[in-house]
């Protein structure tokens, strides 16, 4: 089977033909025949007859990876994020001798030489587990009291790895090695990764979307580079929806403009493009024509994509949200709804994780902001025959330490816990071990690259083939790690 080659590893003589030979013919031709399409189904252009009608615009993108490398498992993830590292000592990982250490110092066999984050040279002593665990589910699955809905209602259809490890301590780095597979800023995402290596179903919508919510804790900063494209084609980068205001900014023509005047700028815009294009053969060109006829799909497909309030009073209520209100419940409503529309990757944002003081009641806080709406996602998207085909990741970009940092907990990445659902993952199930104190993975050690290489293994992808020549190397999301954890998978 063939591996995918990126256009980059053609040789660049036989590049240079096939672009300038494809937008010299065709180039000019594309944006204002999408254009015209678009336009048409907005009353402001009248088709005269089937004859007549424009040729079609840029196809949908397909991806590199044709075929697959093996029958997929799934055809799209969505990836809750934590974001500000949620404690695994209140979530996920019950640690009974942790509580009966409370107050005591922390063995230095564990902490001499580690890194940590604001404690660093500080006197460390253990802090006890402040929210009692349960047993839910026939499975038996030791979940936090804070989290009863997903203890309640999908303990069995969830697997808890409680022993995911991560190589940065701080936010911004280890968010940014949570979505690239590495802590160097500028490469891509996982999002990007997966839509240039096997396409999109979506139509009218981009194939990777981003929804950011906050509350709880501290809120984090989450830079917009966290869902870029790096050096893979401008057209991969996610693309960052709200669930309040204009859900895509500039995508609406400002007051005053009508389509018809809309139209007249865009048709010159993609006409210099187009010429531009031929001279150049510059590929950054080509996505520029193409995204201007994804937004015009979407100026169409996004407010019907946003009208939650037609949902079904009790879908609305097992989510806990009525409108577009900003919040982790709208969000993860509006991923249902975008998994169905055939986007590939959706990735949420909750910003409210981090929280060195006050644990105890800013995990309560927070826990009550996500929980109901995880649950729902899960079950909804399971009686609609569509969690079979679908990986759902919840994820912080690190844990918290089993040390006190007052009446909080420090950034922690020697261990913590993360869970999978859906296709081709057992429920019900735990995988690895964290030490008797939560601080480091001691059983079926897994780090992120592992992560990465089992969701595109999933999605039909051998993660050591999915390659992108770039600066003479050949680049991939695990870098030159990660391994499939068939253990989690049925």
């Amino acid at each position: 089977m063939r591996d995918a080659i990126s256009p980059a590893r053609r040789r660049p003589d036989e590049l240079q033909i096939a672009r300038r030979t494809f937008l010299a013919h065709t180039g000019f031709g594309l944006g204002a025949f999408a254009l015209s399409d678009l336009l048409a189904r907005d009353g402001v252009l009248q088709r005269a007859s089937a004859s007549e009608s424009p040729q079609p615009g840029i196809e949908r993108w397909t991806g590199v990876v044709r075929p697959l490398h093996h029958p997929p498992r799934i055809r799209r993830v969505i990836f809750l994020c934590m974001a500000g590292g949620a404690s695994h000592l209140e979530t996920f990982d019950y640690k009974p001798k942790l509580a009966e250490m409370h107050g005591k110092p922390m063995p230095e066999s564990l902490t001499k030489g580690q890194p940590i984050a604001q404690l660093q040279g500080r006197k460390l002593v253990c802090f006890a587990p402040q929210h009692p665990f349960r047993k839910w589910g026939e499975s038996g699955q030791e979940i936090s009291v804070v989290l009863p809905h997903i203890g309640s209602k999908i303990a069995d259809d969830i697997c808890i790895v409680r022993s995911m490890t991560t190589q940065a301590i701080n936010h911004d780095p280890a968010h940014t090695f949570m979505n690239t597979g590495t802590t160097i800023s500028g490469r891509p995402c996982m999002g990007s990764w997966i839509w240039y290596g096997i396409g999109s179903e979506a139509d009218n919508l981009p194939g990777f979307v981003v929804l950011v919510s906050e509350g709880g804790g501290q809120s984090q900063p989450i830079a917009s580079r966290q869902w870029h494209s790096g050096f893979l084609p401008s057209r991969f980068q996610g693309v960052q929806f709200r669930s309040f205001g204009d859900p895509v900014l500039y995508l609406n023509r400002p007051p005053g403009v009508s389509a018809e005047q809309q139209k007249t700028v865009v048709r010159a815009v993609q006409q210099l493009n187009a010429a531009r294009a031929a001279e150049l053969a510059d590929p950054e060109i080509a996505t520029r024509i193409s995204q201007y006829e994804m937004a015009f799909r979407m100026q169409t497909s996004v407010p019907e994509l946003m009208e939650i309030h037609k949902e079904p009073k009790h879908v609305l209520q097992a989510y806990g949200v009525d409108r577009l209100d900003g919040s982790y419940a709208a969000n993860c409503l509006l991923a249902r709804r975008l998994a169905e529309r055939g986007v590939r990757f959706i990735q949420l944002y909750h910003r409210g994780w981090d929280h060195h003081g006050n644990i105890k009641r800013g995990v309560e806080v927070t826990a009550k902001l996500v929980d109901q709406a995880t649950a729902a996602l899960v079950s909804d998207l399971k009686q609609r025959g569509m969690l079979d085909e679908t990986l759902v990741i919840w994820a912080g970009e690190f844990g918290r330490t089993p040390m006190a940092q007052g009446t909080g907990r420090d950034h922690h990445i020697k261990g913590f816990s993360v869970w999978f659902a859906g296709g081709g993952v057992k429920g019900g199930t735990s995988y690895g071990a964290t030490d008797e104190l939560g601080y480091n993975a001691v059983e079926n050690v897994t780090d992120v690259h592992d992560m990465h290489a089992t969701m595109l293994h999933l999605l039909g992808i051998d993660h050591k083939r999915l390659t992108y020549r770039f600066q003479g190397r050949d680049f991939r999301l695990t870098d030159v790690a990660g391994r499939v954890l068939h253990d989690i998978l049925v």
